[in-house]
């Protein structure tokens, strides 16, 4: 489990920091200009980490699987060496999507300007200052894109309804807590990712508008990563305890936070 956190951490950190230093540079500097290498070296970098962390999602749903449904065949089955045969998949299928995806789109003729109407390179963006009728190898690319995001999407749904099918059956009320607190962080982070990247993707063109293409970007390319953290590290007991004196001493100024133990609401 520790070690596929590893693998999404990573990822976080270079999904987000692929988007957010630039934009912060460009509001600073008040511009907006990135070159066309710059663009994209963006665009590889950012769905190289979207797709590998989308992927990892997937094979950390069948780690909890084994883990709950078949926990004695556990270490066979996700044993180190599977785990990093695993992750590297997961690492490959990223790169290898991302190299699709930023080949089709930047081997199309811009002619439509080449002002990007986001705070980041984003491919729906770039195809608008197209004016080529080639972009059918994009659409190729999508829908085969989307047909391996819809396969892991499948394969998470079918993992977790085993799962909850397992959890229910468990005689001990401990053994259920501990499952579901074992399987809660992951399927939250899977909600937030897929809930997001859909509000991105699939919302009706009737209601797209810059302000609002703007705060879903924001939503799913900033939030994720930011919240992927907090998710799983609130199983951390000393974590919740340091959490807890924060919110008591910010709700109490008379609280002293080396008495926490003593501390209560005035």
């Amino acid at each position: 489990m520790y070690f596929f956190l590893l693998n999404l951490a990573l990822l976080d950190l270079g999904c987000i920091s692929t988007t957010l230093p630039k934009a912060m540079a460009n509001a600073l500097w008040d511009t907006r200009a990135i070159s066309y290498q710059g663009c994209a070296a963006q665009v590889f970098f950012f769905l190289f980490f979207i797709s590998a962390e989308y992927y990892t999602l997937t094979v950390m749903s069948y780690d909890r699987y084994v883990a709950i449904c078949k926990p004695l065949h556990y270490g066979s089955l996700v044993g180190s060496r599977a785990c990093a045969q695993m992750a590297a998949a997961a690492w490959g299928s990223g790169f290898l999507n991302a190299v699709l995806h930023t080949a089709t789109t930047f081997s199309l003729p811009l002619c439509q300007g080449n002002a990007v109407d986001q705070f980041f390179c984003e491919i729906s963006q770039i195809l608008k200052l197209s004016c080529s009728d080639t972009y059918l190898r994009e659409f190729g690319a999508l829908v085969f894109s989307f047909s391996l995001a819809f396969g892991c999407f499948v394969f998470i749904v079918v993992s977790y309804v085993q799962i909850l099918r397992a959890v229910l059956r468990m005689p001990s009320e401990q053994g259920r807590h501990k499952a579901f607190s074992m399987c809660l962080p992951h399927l939250a982070v899977v909600s937030l990712f897929l809930c997001t990247a859909m509000l991105a993707y699939l919302k009706p063109p009737s209601i797209s508008s810059p302000s609002l293409d703007l705060l879903v970007a924001v939503l799913y390319v900033v939030v994720p990563p930011a919240v992927n953290p907090l998710i799983y590290s609130m199983r951390n007991q000393d974590l919740k305890a340091t959490l807890k004196k924060m919110i008591l001493v910010m709700t109490n100024p008379l609280c002293d936070p080396e008495a926490f133990s003593e501390c209560v609401y005035s």
